[in-house]
């Protein structure tokens, strides 16, 4: 055997000989049935069959509120809190739930009341705070789910589970999930982009959380920075022209092929697709990062902070943009959200930061025509307990994790208008009605895009991976 022959041969493991010989000929005869084309790409394979029905939406905008913000000082009107103020949290209620190890110690649990005002706005009589003016004059185009609760106490798990199905890094987030199982509208751009406000601090962001996981790398999502290069080793280095560029990768691909025909591994063909995409995004992203000529009217739209670069508003202006040009998933992160203590103060400036934005997108998508094949989605990992975490004051008091119900929101394409479903009981701390599962959210959202959660798989060491793990049921009374 020459040596050429042994590293050929070392690249396969026991376990690859086994699975291409014993499956070999049955592959060969249904790959040839269904698809000559994609007989070797597990991606072709299950995107020929996709979407599964026909999609209300064809494309989503995620805004995550990292850290978990207060359901009870924004959505969720609790009169008795506010009655009961500074009196303990029965036991019947707290039913003995595990609490984090920032407030298992305290001797003792007092009630939590809104110092915040809540009215009922619009047509449809949502409750909404104060701290929300701009999101109270869109009510009617919400659907609130009030009954929202997840299996996670702490944020590096709950935000880990909410974006991949899991409470274990490693799995493939919601984005790239849809990337491999929707493929993209444009080919100049990714299918999923991440834009994460700066100058925010709280609970640490990875990049895990828009990973592709075990699925081909391609999938990825691709963060946009602000400042002068978006992505990150984009542009070429001083001295390469785009000609010059464009022949090093003809050549490249060239020995990729040789590569990938010697040793069969499917991540170096979905690598060179990163780089010929990398390529024709060195025109794409300066065009569609470029929001001077947007009109006053639309600064004034989303708020003066859409003026400055990375801003929250600013990143907000960005993902209509970017869903213009047919992206197909855009998912925003705002951190600081996690507010243990000082709760009064620190919400007032994180709904200063993203209250007018968040209403200015949806209320210019819907003038854009965009609305009604756009899902827009607004919410955090956890909710916040009803009791006090540290010193309850009159005009202060701080609120722990609490996984057992929270409230998100959302809009747009398939979502019915105005609408609350859910509810919690008179203390905010446990569902009354409805519960809705972090997994049933996942399913309805891969659902509102076509997609059957439980058909959408990907086999890795040797079993059957989806976002949705083993459960979820698509909550059907919010579909249009």
């Amino acid at each position: 055997m020459n040596c050429n022959n042994h590293k050929h041969n070392y690249k396969f493991s026991r376990r690859d000989f086994l699975t291409k010989t014993s499956l070999g000929m049955g592959a060969l005869t249904v790959g040839s049935l269904i698809s000559p084309s994609s007989l070797y790409s597990q991606s072709n394979y299950i995107n020929n069959r996709l979407p599964h029905f026909p999609a209300k939406a064809k494309r989503v905008i995620y805004l995550l509120q990292s850290g978990a913000p207060s359901q009870l000082d924004l959505f969720d009107y609790k009169p008795l809190l506010n009655k009961l103020n500074g009196t303990e949290l029965p036991d019947s209620v707290r039913g003995g739930q595990r609490l984090t190890g920032m407030s298992s110690g305290q001797s003792s649990f007092p009630l939590a009341g809104s110092i915040f005002k809540f009215k009922k706005f619009g047509k449809s009589g949502a409750w909404m705070s104060e701290l929300m003016p701009y999101t109270s004059q869109i009510v009617d185009d919400l659907c609130f789910i009030k009954s929202m609760y997840t299996e996670a106490i702490n944020h590096d798990p709950a935000v880990t589970f909410l974006q991949t199905g899991s409470e274990l890094p490693g799995r493939p987030s919601i984005g790239s999930w849809i990337s491999y199982g929707l493929g993209s509208d444009n080919k100049n751009l990714p299918e999923f982009v991440v834009l994460v406000t700066k100058d925010k601090f709280g609970q640490p962001l990875y990049s895990r959380l828009w990973g592709n996981g075990f699925l081909p790398s391609k999938h990825q999502g691709v963060q946009f920075r602000s400042g002068k290069n978006p992505v990150l080793y984009l542009d070429n280095p001083p001295g390469v022209t785009a000609d010059i560029r464009k022949e090093q990768l003809e050549y490249l691909k060239k020995l990729e092929k040789i590569n990938h025909r010697d040793v069969g591994d499917p991540e170096i063909l979905s690598r060179m697709s990163q780089y010929e995409m990398a390529f024709r995004m060195q025109s794409s992203v300066p065009e569609v990062m470029d929001v001077s000529k947007e009109p006053e009217y639309i600064y004034d739209l989303y708020g003066k902070e859409s003026r400055n670069p990375g801003s929250f508003a600013a990143n907000c202006l960005l993902a209509r943009k970017l869903i213009e040009k047919d992206v197909k998933f855009v998912q925003l992160y705002h951190q600081g959200w996690d507010q243990h203590g000082d709760l009064p103060n620190a919400i007032k400036v994180q709904c200063k930061d993203t209250d007018q934005p968040t209403a200015g997108l949806i209320k210019d998508l819907k003038q854009r025509g965009l609305l009604d094949e756009t899902l827009v989605i607004w919410g955090g990992e956890f909710g916040r307990g009803s009791y006090s975490q540290g010193t309850l004051t009159k005009t202060n008091y701080g609120r722990d994790h609490h996984p057992k119900c929270f409230t998100i929101f959302m809009a747009g394409a398939g979502i019915k208008k105005g609408i609350t479903i859910g509810s919690t009981d008179d203390f905010g701390y446990n569902i009354k009605e409805r519960p809705v599962h972090v997994h049933d959210f996942q399913a309805t959202l891969m659902h509102l895009l076509g997609i059957d959660h439980e058909r959408l798989t990907f086999k890795h060491q040797g079993r059957r991976y989806r976002l949705t793990d083993v459960h979820g049921e698509i909550v059907k009374e919010i579909l249009s």
